[in-house]
C-alpha cells in the first residue's frame, strides 16, 4: 500500500507514459506484468497504476525504500528484456523521481 507522508524517506517515481492511439490496454497489460516483476525485487514499497479515462494516458507511482535500490531494479535483465516491446506500445514515456511536499486529507494532515 502506498506511503505518502511528508516524513518518510521512500523514493517516488511517477511516470507518466503516452501509449500509441488505441494501445492503452496493451501497454497498461506490459505494465502490470513489469509491476509484479518490480514487486519481488528488494526494497520495493508499492507500485500503482492509473489510466485516463480518455485512453490517452498511463500513470505509474512507484515507492522504493532508496533511489538505489530502484535503479538496480530498472537494471535487471529480467526487467529490461520486455523494454522493446512497451517502446513499441507508447509514444512517450516520461519518469522523474519527486518528494511528498504536502498531504492533507480527511482522516489527519501532514
Amino acid at each position: 500500500m502506498p506511503e505518502i507522508r511528508t516524513d518518510n524517506q521512500l523514493v517516488t517515481q511517477i511516470t507518466v507514459v503516452e501509449p500509441e492511439p488505441d494501445k492503452q490496454a496493451e501497454a497498461l497489460s506490459v505494465m502490470k506484468d513489469r509491476a509484479r516483476f518490480m514487486a519481488r525485487q528488494p526494497g520495493f514499497v508499492s507500485i500503482v497504476l492509473h489510466r485516463s479515462l480518455d485512453g490517452k494516458r498511463i500513470v505509474n507511482y512507484v515507492q522504493w525504500k532508496s533511489r538505489e535500490l530502484l535503479q538496480a531494479a530498472h537494471r535487471s535483465p529480467e526487467f529490461r528484456k520486455e523494454w522493446g516491446q512497451f517502446e513499441r506500445l507508447a509514444e512517450d514515456i516520461d519518469p522523474h523521481l519527486y518528494e511528498v511536499a504536502h498531504v492533507e486529507d480527511a482522516g489527519r494532515q501532514a
